[in-house]
């Protein structure tokens, strides 16, 4: 299966309404080892289809005839069957395994791929629930998938040819099992739907308390600091509350798969066996027939067909959802303008500007951000401090449109930041978060990262970005720009943020934003690479780390969790009390 198709390459949502079609791509594209698997099961299959034949002969020519060594022969040439089995599945598993291993590939691309996009595009919030699908769902499916295809092509087999065997046998006794079973299937069939659709509401929920617990957890200091610890712990208590919920219900549904099973495999067992004298008496059946056809029941049918069930109604029923779920994932529409803005809601220049700009954990929490009106003209250079936890994070997703407020907007260049793509914005705006992100690759490939697909700027441009954030001595031990980063945890926190810089640098962003991204960084390291960035076309916002990072900025906002001041570091240490009191701490500690 081509990878591109389930990642959004075509307009409609070709897999979210048919996910059974997603599923029956990912198996089409490995066509011959799955038609080689089933045929080696079909081999496997011998034992179900010939214990019964074999089991009767034994009995009536061999042990009632009086031969018992005729009836050995008969179980002995059962026996060999049962090494034909043995050494069919030894056979088939690996063609079963190139099914498989490589399904888990493909669906982490393919899920991976469409989340990106999504945020990319601008069609969609970041979704926080995609984690969960690429380390849970994604194997969840995989082993589902194996599961199904290793239990369910031995199992279907095996009771398909217990059912011949026993009609070849005594159409009689086919027609005493027939009954039940026929009804048990009709019934759990009945029942299907009803797990399906309990089985995906536990996945939705499990995936709203992903999604939903993520950014209570991150924003644990906001939430402290604005008082919202009750707010916060109701939404866990609900969240947690809705997910064993719609696991007690999944359980209760799941109870019908006994009664199918007792329906359909113990029934034809008890029936055959109380109706075994007067069939035997009226000449319908001999005892070998009727120990044949036990033995189809009791080894072959009753065994199959439980464990099917219960399969199909656990394994199945949670391949059914996870399948639904994840081709909804993948499945991503094509914007119709995702390149540029259209040109009425282009914007001017890249002014940011905040109106009355609101942010809160929820309905009932005390806001982080509150009524922020805040202009940051273009080349200017802002510095954001505060005590820790006051919403500073907050605040710098809400102005690269990370984080939808909850009142108030955020304009750049004169347009609503909400009405611009996703993309261009992408463009526009490049945040350098704490935790600096590098990859496996090249010094270029990672430099060059933050340029649009299809774009790339000369190694010049790279070089110099590099030399004036202060990397250049790291670069030069890599190897240059051509240098391999093998394994980025290797470089140390401080190495990976020099890189970040150096990309943000070479970017063409015109809003820079970083996050405490040189806190890694020693004072003077620090110092030359926000001189470096702030010299740079563009405008450059600082959430401060040190004091020495506001001293440099042409603006200062303070934020205190009720209130906010504007002003530059020297009128700021006149009229805030707290303001000075910050600088007091941050010059009484050496390190900083």
């Amino acid at each position: 299966m081509d990878v591109r198709t389930v990642t959004g390459a075509t307009p409609d949502r070709q897999y979210a309404d048919r996910p059974w079609r997603f599923l029956a791509d990912l198996l089409r594209a490995r066509r011959r080892p799955l038609l080689l698997a089933l045929a080696w099961s079909l081999v496997e299959a011998a034992p179900a289809l010939l214990t019964g034949l074999l089991v009767a002969t034994a009995v009536d020519r061999g042990f009632l005839a009086g031969r018992p060594g005729v009836g050995m022969a008969w179980l002995g040439l059962l026996g060999a069957t049962m090494v034909v089995r043995s050494l069919a599945t030894r056979l088939m598993f690996p063609y079963l395994a190139a099914v498989i291993e490589p399904m888990r590939d493909e669906l982490v691309r393919a899920v991976a791929g469409a989340t990106v996009r999504r945020a990319a595009e601008g069609g969609e919030a970041p979704d926080a629930a995609a984690l969960s699908r690429l380390t849970g769902q994604v194997e969840t499916m995989r082993k589902l998938v194996s599961t199904m295809l290793r239990t369910s092509r031995e199992l279907g087999v095996s009771v398909i040819a217990a059912l011949v065997g026993l009609l070849v046998l005594s159409p009689v006794a086919a027609a005493v099992a027939l009954g039940p079973l026929v009804l048990a299937l009709a019934a759990f069939a009945r029942l299907m739907p009803t797990l399906t659709a309990r089985q995906r509401a536990l996945v939705l929920a499990e995936e709203a308390l992903t999604a939903q617990a993520t950014p209570i957890v991150a924003g644990l200091r906001d939430i402290a600091a604005c008082g919202a610890r009750a707010q916060a712990a109701d939404t866990l208590r609900d969240l947690v509350s809705a997910q064993a919920a719609a696991a007690r219900a999944l359980a209760r549904a799941g109870t019908g798969r006994r009664i199918a099973v007792l329906l359909g495999a113990h029934a034809p067992l008890v029936g055959l066996l109380l109706l075994s004298r007067p069939l035997i008496e009226g000449g319908q059946l001999t005892g070998g027939e009727v120990v044949g056809a036990v033995t189809y029941l009791f080894t072959g049918l009753e065994p199959a067909l439980r464990t099917i069930l219960d399969t199909l109604g656990g394994w199945g029923v949670g391949l059914a959802a996870g399948t639904r779920r994840i081709a909804e994932t993948v499945s991503v529409p094509v914007p119709a303008h995702a390149a540029a803005p259209a040109a009425a809601a282009a914007p001017v220049g890249h002014e940011l500007r905040a109106e009355r700009l609101t942010f809160a954990y929820s309905a009932r929490a005390t806001p982080v951000v509150r009524d922020l009106d805040l202009t940051i003209g273009e080349g200017g250079h802002l510095a954001v401090v505060g005590p820790s936890g006051v919403g500073k994070s907050t605040l710098v997703l809400l102005m690269t449109g990370l984080l939808p407020p909850t009142g108030g907007r955020v304009r750049l260049g004169g347009q609503p930041l909400a009405s611009i793509p996703g993309a261009w914005v992408r463009n526009r705006i490049a945040l350098v978060p704490q935790e600096a992100y590098v990859f496996a690759g090249t010094v270029r490939e990672n430099v060059a990262y933050l340029w649009p697909l299809g774009e790339s700027p000369d190694d010049e441009r790279l070089r110099a970005s590099v030399a004036a954030v202060g990397a250049g001595p790291l670069v030069e031990r890599l190897g240059g720009l051509d240098g391999e980063i093998d394994e980025p945890s290797a470089l140390s926190a401080g190495e990976r943020q020099l890189v970040a810089l150096a990309r943000v640098h070479a970017s063409p962003a015109d809003v820079l934003i970083l996050d405490e991204a040189g806190c890694h960084l020693d004072p003077a390291a620090e110092r030359r690479a926000e001189l470096a960035l702030a010299a740079r076309p563009g405008t450059l916002v600082v959430i401060a780390h040190r004091i020495s990072s506001a001293a440099r900025a042409r603006q200062v906002l303070l934020m205190d969790g009720t209130t906010v001041l504007t002003g530059t570091h020297r009128e700021l240490i006149d009229r805030s009390p707290l303001y000075a009191d910050l600088v007091g701490r941050w010059h009484a500690d050496g390190t900083r």
